[in-house]
């Protein structure tokens, strides 16, 4: 970017207001890079407008600032200080955003915790990453008591029971009247754990790498003082990135506790909303949904990530709504690869789009060598928002320095990137290649599928098969026969699913990915 492109970027992200560079300042001074310092320098711009709006109504940036400093003095009275380990097992709501606040304003680090977990599977991840005390929904609490945790807890959004209210922490008067700047600390996040218990990814030093999210705002037309609806977890990576955009733009957030397609079109409609972040499968399920009489002229941008995006659903959904879609290409631990705009997902449909501003995205072969256009091979990336290492002990491969992504694809003549799948996801069917990605994207372009998931099946005389497992739109009357033909007049005979079944809904995690097992 040149000096007059990050003029432009500055100015549209509200940045060179003198008030808010005056705050901007001196909250950086005193919080460094973190989710306190943004909502502090937009609490002096703004401290009566809607920073959070959610079920139990709007709080502004003032109040949020305040409570959050009480809850951080809350923190520091329980025992904790800098550096411990604090899980927050909340839905989407403002108690999650005061608390990830106030950890930061006490120099806590956050282990963000997916609220779908299991009690057994939570035990062994507050174990693994130390926390000292967790904060929790009061529907998660019975969880919480199963898991075998014995370390303090603090109940939001409802009855504490025999524990801690938010409101009791907020009384609580610490030793020490002087909280912690924050150095900053990084949160931890948790992978996504399709195929076991989720690993903690670390990164030292960083909430975020700053090219690489300079790289996106440039890409991506967001504004000072949007409207955001955030249905995606906030504990995910891409949920928690739309609420640091937002802080970073003195937005409101219209946070929806849990995906559901009238929730989130209700409270875009209603809000007049400017943004609406999602994974393809929330898009996916507006669309089979009926939304003609919907009213969502307002959204300026769809930004979506999490999963790879299929080309019919990029298609229909800027068929229906406008060109108004940016889809992101990244994960945990490499952090933001590619993005595609409106303009790329209309002339690829397919593509996760080009390099952001700040990254290296290469495509190699087995050797570790870069392979031209057209070619395909394992992605690997370089940025400064990828991850340090697993909390547990280890990293991703790394070739030539760049890190792996774990996905196979090739870049086209244009520059734009095609992901066609997860290296380990292949399936050898009669010593051919097969990646599902291809043939779920030709699944899903047929009119009666809203959903499809293709795995290998053991079979005697070819090693593996294709198996296609499917949801039929409401109405929709393709039966096997139909799905085998429409697949063998677009792929080749060994892409053909042999087995096909229909199901009502496919298996998915709460982020929205496929669990293929």
């Amino acid at each position: 970017m040149t000096v007059t492109d990050n003029v432009r970027l500055a100015r549209r992200l509200g940045w060179l207001d003198p008030v808010q560079m005056a705050a901007s300042t001196a909250a950086l001074t005193r919080w460094g890079p973190s989710l306190a310092a943004l909502y502090a320098a937009a609490a002096t711009r703004n401290r009566r407008r809607a920073a959070v709006i959610d079920h139990r109504g709007t709080v502004t940036f003032g109040e949020l600032d305040g409570n959050s400093s009480a809850s951080a003095q809350g923190f520091r009275a329980l025992g904790l200080s800098g550096g411990d380990h604090l899980g927050v097992l909340c839905a989407n709501h403002r108690y999650f955003v005061e608390v990830s606040i106030a950890a930061a304003k006490a120099g806590l680090t956050c282990v963000y915790l997916n609220t779908g977990f299991a009690a057994p599977q939570l035990g062994e991840v507050l174990r693994r990453e130390g926390v000292g005390a967790i904060v929790v929904d009061s529907d998660l609490l019975a969880v919480v008591e199963a898991s075998g945790f014995d370390g303090h807890v603090v109940v939001v959004d409802g009855d504490p029971g025999a524990h801690r209210s938010i409101d009791d922490l907020r009384s609580l008067e610490s030793s020490s009247s002087m909280l912690l700047p924050s150095w900053p600390i990084a949160p931890v996040l948790l992978t996504s754990g399709t195929t076991g218990t989720p690993k903690g990814a670390r990164r030292s030093g960083r909430p975020v790498g700053l090219s690489s999210a300079l790289g996106v705002l440039e890409r991506v037309p967001y504004q000072a003082g949007d409207v955001s609806v955030i249905p995606t977890p906030l504990f995910h990576a891409w949920g928690l990135a739309q609420l640091t955009i937002a802080a970073a733009t003195a937005s409101t957030v219209v946070l929806v506790r849990r995906f559901g397609v009238d929730d989130t079109l209700d409270a875009v409609e209603v809000e007049r909303a400017d943004v609406l972040a999602a994974v393809p499968v929330m898009l996916q399920r507006i669309l089979a949904s009926e939304t003609r009489t919907r009213d969502l002229s307002s959204l300026r941008i769809v930004a979506c990530s999490g999963s790879a995006l299929p080309a019919a659903v990029a298609t229909a959904w800027m068929d229906r709504f406008g060109d108004n879609l940016y889809n992101l290409y990244g994960s945990t631990e490499v952090g933001q690869a590619t993005l595609a705009t409106p303009a790329d997902l209309r002339a690829a449909p397919g593509t996760a789009g080009r390099v952001i501003a700040g990254t290296v995205v290469e495509i190699v072969d087995d050797r570790g060598e870069p392979l031209p256009a057209g070619g395909t091979g394992l992605i690997v990336v370089g940025s400064d928002g990828q991850f340090t290492e697993y909390t547990g002990g280890g990293t991703k491969d790394r070739i030539r320095g760049l890190m792996s992504s774990g996905d196979v694809g090739y870049f086209d003549a244009e520059g734009r990137l095609f992901v066609t799948g997860r290296a380990d996801d292949m399936i050898v069917s009669g010593g051919e290649n097969v990646f599902p990605v291809e043939v779920e994207e030709i699944l899903l372009s047929h009119e009666d599928i809203v959903d499809a998931v293709v795995v290998g099946v053991p079979d005697d005389e070819f090693g593996q098969r294709l198996a296609a497992v499917l949801v039929r739109r409401s109405g929709g009357s393709v039966d096997a026969d139909g799905i085998r033909l429409f697949v063998s007049r677009r792929l080749a005979r060994h892409k053909v699913p042999r087995d096909v079944t229909f199901v009502a809904e496919l298996p998915r995690n709460i982020t929205g990915k496929l669990l293929r097992g």
